[in-house]
């Protein structure tokens, strides 16, 4: 445990930055995972409107910085190749 002042206000705020960046994480994780199964269970329409949620989440994430700007388009990416690919 920390003994300094300042080194007991930055665990505080370090736990609150924490706790915002799991729940920004947890959400852009459930849509992917949304949007793929929909896809494996070729629910075409769900996926697509599950893609735009996820596409969403990871560009808010990228945002705040939470994950970097080109892992974000990466994600997109596959997603976006993913569903396009199983609809036609």
């Amino acid at each position: 445990m920390p003994i300094k002042k300042s080194a007991k206000k930055y665990m505080r705020s370090s736990a609150k930055r924490r706790a915002q960046n799991t729940k920004v994480k947890k959400t852009f994780r459930e849509a992917i995972k949304k949007t793929r199964e929909f896809v494996k269970a070729e629910k075409f329409e769900e996926a697509k409107k599950s893609l735009k949620f996820a596409i969403k989440a990871l560009d808010k994430a990228a945002q705040k910085k939470v994950i970097k700007k080109n892992t974000a388009a990466r994600k997109k990416s596959r997603l976006v190749k993913m569903v396009n690919k199983t609809v036609k």
